[in-house]
Formats: structure tokens, sequence, C-alpha cells
């Protein structure tokens, strides 16, 4: 195949692409109003095989903004309600004794952790020990019970909700299991004029309609086309250094973050600026990830993987505004000469 024959194949695929995301955006939108950052971080772990965590005051539509992604996608969908109460194998499944021609065998029942989309609902609201079931499926895609295990449905997304204003009766995630999610994505207030259209909205008794755009073939197909994204060795160095720059012991690192921070991000943070600046690239129509890609998802990606200390809180700190600052002052690599 001829250069300008694959670069046309290339635009080809790239406009599809773009013509679902935008159709994928307007269905969501018939029902969700505003919140174009969070829509665009759901749509990128989505298309990059990675798991979200939206935290939000009530009432924000979180767990509607997800019930209503997962309509216009042909896929499966379960939703858990996180309690107290909840046993792990209320989400993998279990064993149980059943009766085929006389003989008692043991039967899997699946729990409701095999589908494509799995919403669980205020997961900070149940305990460690039924977290962790969700351990192994968002890392392996795949639940072990007993001695046996059972690969979950392709494609498999993890989409948690959490409320972070209260705090009694809620059991904060362990830092394994939040450095599994590829996104913290931070759901705000919506503006005066949204806020209208809301109320206008969803007062009325006609309920809007929205159509399904793809199906799970068509996005195991986009997460192959996202993968291939070209990344170059500069734009690899720029990661590196943002990742190493939120450590608080290591040599790269500038002097307010030893500082203000206890820990810092591991390489799964790198591996996720990188997919996400994949999928940036890709929903704006390049083929190339540039440092500007990286700097759009570098909140979500490490605001949950940096941890401050009681100075930084003392003054009024927070892990976005240390992220901020380290992408204004992080140098960029430099472009290597060639000499004839």
């Amino acid at each position: 195949m001829s250069t300008a024959s694959r670069q046309k194949t290339l635009d080809d695929i790239l406009q599809e692409f773009a013509q679902h995301r935008r159709l994928m955006q307007e269905e969501l939108q018939k029902v969700i109003v505003g919140q174009t950052d969070v829509i665009e971080q759901l749509f990128a772990a989505i298309f990059t095989r990675g798991h979200c965590l939206l935290e939000g005051v009530p009432g924000l539509a979180k767990t509607l903004m997800v019930a209503t992604l997962a309509r216009i996608l042909d896929v499966g969908f379960k939703r858990v309600q996180f309690t107290p109460d909840l046993m792990p194998s209320d989400i993998t499944g279990t064993n149980v004794l059943d009766d085929e021609g006389g003989r008692r065998v043991f039967r899997f029942v699946e729990g409701p952790i095999f589908t494509n989309i799995l919403l669980a609902d205020e997961i900070n609201r149940t305990p460690p020990k039924t977290q962790a079931a969700l351990l192994q499926a968002m890392q392996e895609r795949e639940v072990t019970v007993g001695q046996q295990t059972y690969p979950l449905p392709e494609p498999f997304f993890t989409i948690a909700t959490q409320n972070p204003i209260e705090q009694e009766g809620t059991y904060p995630l362990p830092e394994a299991q939040l450095d599994r999610f590829m996104f913290n994505i931070k759901v705000g207030y919506p503006s005066a004029a949204e806020e209208e259209q809301i109320l206008m909205s969803t007062t009325r008794p006609e309920k809007p309609e929205v159509q399904k755009v793809l199906s799970g073939r068509a996005i195991l197909n986009i997460q192959k086309v996202v993968a291939s994204v070209a990344v170059s060795e500069y734009v690899v160095k720029y990661v590196a250094r943002i990742v190493r720059a939120t450590r608080p012991k290591d040599p790269q690192a500038p002097p307010y973050v030893a500082q203000l921070v206890d820990w810092g991000a591991g390489p799964r943070a790198g591996q996720f600026l990188i997919q996400g600046g994949k999928a940036v690239a890709a929903m704006d129509g390049r083929f190339s990830v540039s440092l500007d890609d990286v700097r759009r998802v570098a909140v979500p990606v490490l605001r949950h993987r940096i941890a401050t200390n009681f100075q930084a809180q003392a003054e009024g700190l927070t892990a976005e505004s240390i992220i901020e600052r380290l992408l204004k002052e992080t140098p960029e690599p430099e472009i290597p000469k060639f000499v004839r």
C-alpha cells in the first residue's frame, strides 16, 4: 500500500471515529446538561480500556450520566449499590449446590460484575473486604471464585461514584484500588444557565429518548485504533519527567514537592497519561500525541495518586494545585538537533 493510500485509510478511520464520538456526545447531552470535561474524560477512559472514579456532591447526575452512557452503547450494564452489608460474593458470584440427574454438583452463579459496564454506586460505603472484590477484575479482567478463574466480557469498565462531603459511615478506598482507576473525575456544579436548563428539562412530563451509537465490537475496534496512535520519545520523556517530579524523594522533584507531598505517582500514572493523551489526540482527529494532550489529562490522572501532607493542608494547597504548578514549571525535553 502506498503512503498516500495508507494516509487516506487513516484519515477515513479518524473521520469515522470522530463521527461516532460526536454522536455519543449529542445523545448523552439530550439527558446531561453541560459537564463537557467530565464527558470527554469518560469517553477517553472507554476508548482506552480505563476505569473511572466519579466524585461529586449528591444531585449532580453522576449515576444518571453513567446509566445514560450505558444506554447509548449497545453493551451490558449492571448497577450495584454499595452498602455496609454488601459481601464480595454479591459482586463476583458464588458456587451453589445443584442437582443434576440425581448427582449433586457445584454450579457457579455469575454476579453483576459479569457485564460490560459496571456502575459501583457509592463505592466508599462498603467495607474494604468487599471493595477488594473489584481489584482482580479491574486489573486482570477476570474473577477467581474458589479454584476456578472466569474471564469477564470484553469490553469491561468499572465506573465508580462516591460522595466526598459525607465521611461518616464510609470506608476510604485503599491506595492499591485507587491506582487502578485511570481517571479521578470531579463533577462540579453547573453554571447558572445550565442550571436553568436542567430545571426546565427535568420538570417536564416528557423524557428524552436516546439512541444506541456503538456496539461492543465497535468499541473494541476503536480501542485498537486509539492504541495505534503514535507517541514520540519526546512525549515519553516529558511524561516521565512529570511523574517523577511528583515523588518527594526523587532527585528530579522540585523542593516544594519534598515539602508538601508524602508520596507521589507510580509508573501506572505514566501509562495512563500516555493512554489518555492518545484518546484525546484521536478524538481531536490526530494520529500523534502532543504535550498539550498530556497536560489535558494530567489532573484527573494524577490527583488521586499524590498524597499531600499536613503542611500542604495548612497552606490550603491541594493535589490539583501542586499538579498545575508542576505542569507550568516542568521543562519540556530538548528536541535533538540533527547535524548534516
